[in-house]
């Protein structure tokens, strides 16, 4: 899960794993003062060597922000530099090292002057600090607080992270991982990885999640945010007591799961004939291999079928890469604009079909749910706007600011910054709100315990 203001867990503390040993501060000083750092770079593939956080690395994420991100060339530097403070603060705080000196300069919105003041108080509150993870702790905080200052969802930070340990998703989250803001009970799991911890203890699709070692959910109707992220954020080797119900049979359950590494299969795309003449398909993410995949298996159906539409299941789809949109639009309609990329001065770049992709000319519905996210966010809101089909489902997860570039820093970390931002085929934002479907269907906890699937039914229905 990324971090920023909606996730499940936040804070340095979470992260020190990954540091190693501090040789001094770290650099970034002159005799004249703090200097300006090298610029972060563009990731390349691989794994990142860990190295200590410092002012230098601090520093890089602070101009990372304004030579990389959307809002970049109009950020006044303040609104990054005072939330990392007070995330240092607190950090110390935490760690019961404060300091009495601990205070933030004076700033003036000048990015160069604002971030030497910075450094300067910074270094000594460095220097000052008990031990190297504390300095490792504080610098992370830093960096974790201007990011998510950001508010945005494809802006993120951190080191690499996987899916989750435990082997599933519930209900309750949104996009990639992110509290749906509007969840609600019966939190229940509506995704199970093959082979994962979570099958293997027996837990099943549809089953309510009433408690996480023996802490409810939810109390009076409320999300208990902390029980949520030991399920979704567990580490390798933590064990969590699930008390779950199970609304096929009624019974109630008490499981044990413990996170663990297993062989995750590879995305891929499933597909079938439903009522005998429909196509049906799964698209997992948004690659543009599996966009070919899609392609394929309708014309293989269309060999032995006269085929009445296409059915295409996006639940549960976190999103991709714009090639793959682009492409699978480019089957439903050519010679089209399917959205924007604008900077924050407004200046929009259209979004358009790959007209090399032959038309599949067939009646066309699209499932959506809310982890329906980002690329699948675009596809949704031009299949909506462009009348390409419909849609049926849930309103999408809304994760869909624009599209992100992947930067490095020099202690080994990830930074994601998008550069522009993007609209939907009609200009309209689709970031934080999501696309509705034209068809409601939700899936419900009862109808995944018993097997059933009403956005299908609809689906066909209607084809």
């Amino acid at each position: 899960m990324k971090l920023g203001r909606r996730t499940l867990v936040t804070g340095a503390t979470t992260v020190l794993a990954a540091a190693v040993a501090f040789v001094g501060v770290g650099g970034g000083t002159s005799a004249a003062g703090p200097t300006r750092p090298p610029a972060c770079t563009k990731a390349e593939p691989g794994k990142p060597t860990p190295a200590p956080t410092t002012v230098e690395t601090v520093g890089q994420a602070y101009y990372c922000i304004f030579d990389n991100y959307y809002s970049g060339p109009v950020l006044d530097g303040r609104t990054l530099l005072v939330p990392a403070f007070a995330a240092m603060t607190q950090e110390m705080q935490r760690l019961g090292a404060d300091q009495a000196g601990a205070t933030l300069p004076a700033l003036t919105g000048r990015k160069d002057a604002d971030w030497a003041a910075f450094a300067e108080v910074y270094e000594r509150i460095a220097a000052a600090l008990p031990d190297d993870a504390a300095r490792e702790a504080v610098g992370r905080a830093a960096i974790g607080a201007m990011v998510a200052e950001l508010d945005d969802n494809h802006a993120t930070w951190g080191g690499p992270t996987g899916p989750n340990p435990f082997g599933l998703d519930t209900s309750v989250t949104v996009g990639r991982g992110d509290i749906d803001p509007v969840a609600g009970e019966p939190a229940f799991v509506d995704k199970i990885e093959a082979g994962s911890p979570a099958e293997k203890a027996g837990l099943r699709l549809g089953d309510e999640v009433l408690a996480v070692n023996g802490v409810p959910l939810f109390v009076n109707g409320v999300l208990n945010t902390g029980a949520l992220a030991w399920l979704m954020k567990g580490v390798e080797g933590a064990t969590a007591e699930l008390t779950v119900r199970r609304p096929a049979t009624g019974e109630t359950l008490t499981l044990a799961v413990t996170a663990a590494r297993y062989p995750h299969a590879p995305l891929d795309v499933r597909s079938r004939l439903v009522d005998g003449n429909i196509a049906y398909v799964t698209l997992p993410g948004f690659d543009p291999e599996l966009a070919d995949k899609v392609l394929a298996a309708i014309t293989d159906m269309r060999t032995t079928t006269r085929l009445r539409g296409v059915v295409l299941d996006l639940r549960g789809n976190g999103g991709g890469r714009p090639e793959a949109v682009e492409k699978l639009l480019g089957a439903l309609v050519h010679d089209a604009t399917h959205g924007y990329l604008c900077d924050v001065k407004g200046r929009c770049t259209p979004k358009r079909t790959d007209d090399s992709v032959e038309l599949l000319n067939l009646p066309f519905v699209a499932l959506t749910d809310r982890h329906c996210a980002s690329a699948c966010d675009a596809f949704s809101a031009a299949v909506k706007d462009l009348d390409l089909g419909t849609l049926v489902g849930t309103r999408t997860s809304g994760t869909v600011s624009g599209p992100g570039e992947m930067y490095e820093l020099n202690n080994g970390t990830r930074m994601m910054l998008p550069k522009y931002h993007g609209l939907g085929p009609d200009k309209e934002v689709v970031n934080t709100i999501g696309v509705a479907p034209d068809h409601f269907a939700p899936t419900t906890a009862a109808d995944l315990s018993a097997g059933r699937d009403a956005a299908l039914e609809r689906a066909k229905s209607l084809l």
